[in-house]
């Protein structure tokens, strides 16, 4: 029987009449011939719950019960699940991670999946069993410890699964009908579309778009895992949703697929710096080992020549998200005290966004990153930072006009047209 993977998010499964909804969506794929392996996230809202107990209880808490209590949510609603397929005459069975297993690393919190043996379930299938729910976002250490894989992480888990078992697709069910252009918030003029790269929904993913997590988008794009994301609360359809697939999958695309964006940065700037080889290293080497995640970088000659400077000086400036500000402001400040930088100040703006033109059509044509800027200038918006990839432009600027510049980049680039 052909495998088909399956997965639902808090809000699809958020209550009993949710699940209830869901394993009629389950029940439709059963009956087309699928063995079906359902991965489910924790009722909306639990896993926050769960997190506030841990902290509550030992704000320095060990990550080897802070994995043992959050990882509970999802198992009661593979339970649920299984019973409600049961109730429906599908034979079920829900599985927690380490009964799998999902062998992970030993990264409590931030676990990353090693291997996912498919005997177990195989063997559940050839037994007769049609459905397997699997507790998402949790798998098992060297140790025999119970792991968390991070936030988002049964998108994760999810293809994992896809991958392992040669899966013909990989839905992802959640409360959005789809990936769009833009945030359909920002813009009434924002489209769903119909397929999108591996790459451009990576790009999309990282830079703020909430629809995918980045490192299932990784998965799926190494292990060419099909992914159809699609709302659990609009009718079933063939065509439904946003097919995640190889570039090669699809015969034309725009320029540019999408305008990403993210209100949650902050712009960190050393002020005269020695410009000297290694220096880089000096910076970046500290904010790497305190887990700051930098993203844009400009390196400017100063205007400025301090006394006690030997050679020239520079300035350098960064962005990080902004709930790592202070964690990297003190990386640097301790690397100065122990003389391994020398600045004169750490200037930081918290004002600020990232707004994301994505498209891999960027490869084969010239101009885009000047029509960016001239819409951006005409709507008066300064850039602060620019950073390009082979798909990709993204500028920090002010976030007073960051829904202005999603706007204004969104019609210049017609995607509101198929």
């Amino acid at each position: 029987m052909p495998t088909l993977v399956m997965k639902f998010g808090g809000t699809s499964v958020a209550n009993l009449d949710r699940i209830a909804r869901a394993a009629k969506r389950v029940a439709l794929e059963v009956g087309k011939g699928y063995d079906v392996i359902v991965i489910v996230s924790a009722m909306s809202g639990k896993t926050n719950e769960l997190v506030g107990w841990v902290n509550e209880t030992s704000p320095l808490y060990d990550a080897r019960e802070y994995d043992a209590i959050v990882s509970s949510g999802e198992n009661v609603t593979a339970g649920l699940m299984a019973l409600r397929l049961q109730e429906m005459g599908i034979p079920a069975r829900s599985w927690q991670g380490w009964q799998v297993p999902v062998k992970t690393t030993s990264a409590h919190g931030a676990a990353r999946i090693e291997e996912i043996p498919s005997d177990n379930i195989n063997q559940k299938f050839g037994e007769g069993m049609k459905v397997a729910v699997v507790a998402g976002f949790q798998g098992i250490s060297p140790e025999g410890r119970i792991t968390t894989l991070g936030r988002g992480g049964s998108d994760t888990t999810a293809v994992a699964f896809a991958a392992a078992f040669e899966a013909e697709r990989c839905d992802i069910y959640t409360d959005v009908d789809g990936v769009y252009t833009t945030d359909p918030r920002i813009t009434s003029k924002a489209r769903k579309l119909d397929k999108i790269a591996f790459e451009e929904m990576l790009e999309l993913a990282s830079l703020g778009a909430k629809v995918l997590q980045t490192r299932s988008v990784e998965l799926a794009m190494r292990y060419n895992v099909k992914l159809r994301v699609l709302s659990s609360f609009e009718e079933p359809s063939d065509d439904a949703g946003t097919l995640v697939c190889a570039e090669e999958q699809i015969m034309e695309s725009n320029v540019v697929s999408g305008v990403a964006y993210s209100r949650e940065e902050a712009k960190m700037t050393l002020v005269t710096i020695d410009d000297k080889p290694g220096i880089a290293a000096s910076i970046f080497g500290p904010l790497s080992e305190a887990g700051v995640n930098v993203d844009m970088i400009v390196q400017n000659i100063s205007e400025t020549n301090y006394q006690g400077h030997a050679g020239g000086v520079t300035d350098m400036t960064f962005s990080c998200p902004i709930d790592q500000k202070m964690r990297a402001e003190q990386a640097l400040n301790e690397a100065k005290e122990k003389g391994l930088i020398n600045f004169d100040r750490l200037e930081a703006d918290t004002e600020v966004a990232k707004v994301s033109v994505v498209g891999i059509g960027m490869r084969s044509h010239a101009g885009v990153a000047a029509k960016m800027f001239e819409v951006l200038s005409n709507e008066g918006i300064n850039i602060k930072v620019i950073a390009t990839s082979e798909i990709k432009i993204s500028v920090l600027i002010d976030r007073k006009y960051m829904e202005l510049a999603v706007q204004a980049l969104h019609d210049a680039f017609d995607l509101d047209k198929a």
